[in-house]
């Protein structure tokens, strides 16, 4: 079956317009923030949104320097990580939060808000934590706060036990 001239630039057509739509679409995502969606429905007690949708082309720098802190501390050097910390008024909280983190350590950790304050990022998280062996894991809410020092800088770290 040959087709037409008309046929052919039917297709040339809408394939230039399926092209130019994507690439339309991809720059104005590039445009937008890291966060395009929050759902209207809130937790009650936290205010955390029942749901988030993020760009898939943020910049993903702050969520790497924030998996590389919970990963640490996750692995038990909680003192190695906050040893700075302990020079300035946080010295209590520290050893707060790696005794706190010793009796309910990490087991996993999801993404459900984020916060822009220039120059801080705040990363909300829902966590899994042990309880200790033979008892069930707690789900609870933590946030990781990073700002910007040339490269993403974890400075706070606030928990719920």
């Amino acid at each position: 079956m040959a087709f037409t001239r008309t046929q052919i630039g039917i297709a040339v057509g809408a394939a230039a317009l399926l092209v130019f739509g994507f690439l339309g679409y991809i720059w104005w995502l590039n445009g937008q923030g890291p966060v395009l969606a929050r759902s209207p429905e809130r937790d009650p007690l936290t205010g955390v949104p029942a749901s988030i949708s993020l760009n898939p082309l943020r910049d993903r720098s702050t969520e790497h320097a924030a998996a590389k802190f919970l990963h640490e501390m996750r692995d038990g050097h909680c003192n190695d990580l906050l040893a700075k910390w302990e020079r300035d008024y946080r010295k209590d909280y520290a050893h707060f939060l790696c005794d706190s983190e010793a009796q309910h350590p990490l087991l996993s950790w999801q993404l459900v808000d984020w916060e822009d304050a220039p120059p801080l990022v705040i990363l909300h998280y829902r966590a899994k934590r042990s309880n200790g062996p033979g008892k069930p894991t707690d789900q609870d809410l933590f946030t990781v706060t990073l700002e910007n020092k040339g490269e993403w800088v974890v400075t706070k770290y606030d928990a719920m036990y």
